[in-house]
C-alpha cells in the first residue's frame, strides 16, 4: 500500500495546499476497518490520482524551471521543458496555461536566435492545432509565430509553417483562412484539393471557376508560378462540377488556362488581347483587373500606374482584416522594383 509519505514526494514542493490536505487524509480513510468499501475505491483510483497529481508538479513547475534556463542561457533545456508542458496543460483542457508556456517557448526561440528548422516549425503547428480556435491567443501565437519562422527577411513567414497552419485550419473547416496560408505556402496541390471542397461545401455550382480563378490570380501576384499552374490542374481535374479540358465550359477557366500558357512567352500582346478578349468574365469579380494589373507589371513589362486605382487598399487575404504586405514581399526579392509598383492589393 503506498501511504502519503511517497504521494507526497511525487508533489513536493509543488502541490497546492488542497492536495496536500487530500494527501493528509488519504491514510486515515484507507486504515480504517469500517471503511473497507472506501478502502477498496481509493486503492482503485490511486494510479489515476497519482498521475493527475504528477502532471500538476511539472504543469506547475515548467513556468518557473523554463525561467531559470533562460536566464541561464540553456535555451534548448528551457524549449523542451515548456513545450512538453504546454502539451500536458493541453491534455488536461487547461487552455490558458499552455498558452502562456507555448509563447514562452516562442520567447526561447526569438531570444536565442534560433535557426528555423523543420521540427521547430512541426512544434510550432503541433501547439497552434491544440489551441482553441476562437481563443485570441491562437492569434497572438500564429502571428508571432510566423514573425520568427521569417528569420528577420521581412517576409510573410517560413512557407512550411504556413502549409502546416494551412493543414489545420483546413481540417477545422475554416477554408478562407486555410487558403490565406495555403497562398504562402509553396503546396499548390494541397491548395486545390482544400478548393475543391471548399466550392463543393459553401459555394454555387456556377462559382465553381471563380474559386480557383481568384487563386490563380493570387499567387500570381506572389510570383509564385509553380504552385498557380499546380493549383488549377489539380483542381480542374478533381472538382465534381468541372468537365475535362481544356478547353473548358467555363470562359474564366478558359482565361486562366490561356494565360498560365501566356507566362512563358511573356509577351504583352498576347496578355493585352486576353485581357481584352474575356472582359465579361473578368466583370465578374471586380478584383480580377487590380490582380491582372500586378501581373502584368511581374511577367510582361507593364509600366507602373502613375495613379493607382487601388492606391489606398490593404493587402488583406483573412477576415478580421489580417494585414500582409504582399506586394513589398516580392519587391525585396528582386530589389529592383520601383517605388510606385509598391502598391497593395487587396486579396479578399
Amino acid at each position: 500500500m503506498l501511504g502519503s509519505h511517497s504521494v507526497g514526494s511525487v508533489l513536493e514542493p509543488h502541490c497546492p495546499s488542497a492536495f496536500r490536505w487530500m494527501i493528509s487524509v488519504f491514510p486515515l480513510l484507507c486504515g480504517a476497518p469500517a471503511q473497507a468499501g472506501l478502502h477498496r475505491r481509493w486503492s482503485q483510483a490511486l494510479p489515476s490520482l497519482l498521475e493527475i497529481l504528477s502532471c500538476l508538479r511539472g504543469c506547475f513547475s515548467a513556468p518557473a524551471c523554463g525561467h531559470r534556463y533562460m536566464s541561464q542561457s540553456k535555451h534548448a533545456e528551457a524549449r523542451e521543458l515548456m513545450y512538453s508542458g504546454a502539451l500536458l496543460f493541453f491534455s488536461h483542457g487547461q487552455q490558458n496555461s499552455a498558452a502562456d508556456l507555448s509563447m514562452l517557448v516562442l520567447e526561447s526561440l526569438e531570444k536565442a536566435e534560433v535557426d528555423v528548422a523543420d521540427d521547430l516549425l512541426e512544434n510550432l503547428a503541433k501547439v497552434f492545432s491544440l489551441m482553441d480556435p476562437n481563443s485570441p491567443e491562437r492569434v497572438a501565437f500564429v502571428s508571432r509565430a510566423l514573425k520568427w519562422s521569417s528569420g528577420g527577411s521581412g517576409k510573410l513567414g517560413h512557407p512550411r509553417l504556413h502549409q502546416l497552419l494551412a493543414l489545420t485550419l483546413w481540417k477545422e473547416q475554416n477554408y478562407c483562412e486555410s487558403r490565406y496560408h495555403f497562398l504562402h505556402s509553396t503546396d499548390g496541390e494541397g491548395c486545390a484539393n482544400m478548393l475543391v471542397e471548399y466550392s463543393t461545401a459553401r459555394g454555387f455550382r456556377s462559382e465553381v471557376d471563380m474559386f480557383v480563378a481568384q487563386a490563380v490570380l493570387q499567387f500570381l501576384c506572389l510570383k509564385n508560378k509553380n504552385s498557380a499552374l499546380v493549383v488549377f490542374t489539380t483542381y480542374t481535374q478533381k472538382h465534381p462540377s468541372i468537365e475535362d479540358g481544356p478547353p473548358f465550359v467555363q470562359p474564366l477557366l478558359n482565361f486562366i488556362w490561356f494565360l498560365l500558357l501566356a507566362l512563358d512567352g511573356g509577351k504583352l500582346a498576347v496578355f493585352t488581347v486576353l485581357c481584352e478578349q474575356y472582359q465579361p468574365s473578368l466583370r465578374r469579380d471586380p478584383m480580377y483587373n487590380e490582380y491582372l494589373d500586378r501581373i502584368g507589371q511581374l511577367f510582361f513589362g507593364v509600366p507602373p500606374k502613375q495613379t493607382s486605382s487601388y492606391g489606398g487598399l490593404l493587402v488583406s487575404l483573412l477576415p478580421g482584416n489580417l494585414l500582409s504586405s504582399l506586394m513589398g514581399s516580392s519587391e525585396q526579392e528582386e530589389g529592383e522594383e520601383s517605388q510606385d509598383d509598391s502598391s497593395p492589393i487587396e486579396l479578399d
